[in-house]
């Protein structure tokens, strides 16, 4: 029996903002997995829909509970908010997947399904600040450790990069977003020169 697995990117959570694929993608599932906030967010398509919802830090979980259902031949959508390539899903469900020895052109087909991230969703809402070079950097440690964020923070500052900043805070973690603050203040750029 051959599955489908597609990695869905709904967008940043507005219903306006998800694209004519991914609303195909989930109609065309069986199954829908997601983390149980995102699950609520498309709730409205899940009608008829086999649905398996996961907490937070439950990310792998989610990725071999795809893997399994289209092992059984079922089409499934694995769902994330944003883009689901950008601090989503798709990373690490291509990681379970190829430690369970799947290769593309195999029995289950995988297809990523972009969405619009919360980077440029928010960069709409506050007058276009992306117009040129940009960074985005996760302030979460759970992956990347603390010293190595820090480090890559100093550097986009001191390139005099924009900088989006991804998972701020959240109830354990509350001090990352202080010393990003910090420390993006304290390093002194040299003044911006004009291109002409």
């Amino acid at each position: 029996m051959s599955g489908k697995i597609y990695l869905v990117g709904f967008g940043p959570g507005a219903e306006q903002h998800m694209t004519f694929k991914a609303r195909q993608a989930i109609a065309d599932s069986d199954v829908v997995i997601g983390y149980t906030t995102y699950i609520k967010l498309v709730k409205d398509l899940l009608e008829g829909k086999e649905v398996v919802k996961k907490g937070m830090t439950e990310e792998i979980d989610r990725c071999i509970e795809a893997y399994e259902q289209a092992k059984a031949g079922k089409t499934v959508a694995l769902i994330s908010s944003g883009d689901i390539g950008v601090y989503g899903m798709a990373g690490p469900t291509y990681e379970v997947l190829l430690q369970a020895g799947w290769q593309p052109g195999g029995d289950i087909e995988v297809e990523i399904v972009p969405g619009c991230t919360a980077l440029s969703a928010c960069a709409s809402l506050v007058g276009a600040p992306l117009t040129h070079d940009f960074c985005s950097i996760s302030l979460s440690d759970l992956l990347t450790p603390w010293p190595v964020i820090a480090q890559r923070l100093e550097a986009a500052a001191r390139a005099d990069f924009v900088v989006a900043l991804y998972n701020p805070k959240s109830g354990r973690r509350t001090q990352q977003i202080v010393e990003a603050q910090k420390s993006c203040c304290a390093i002194v750029t040299r003044p911006r020169q004009s291109p002409l």
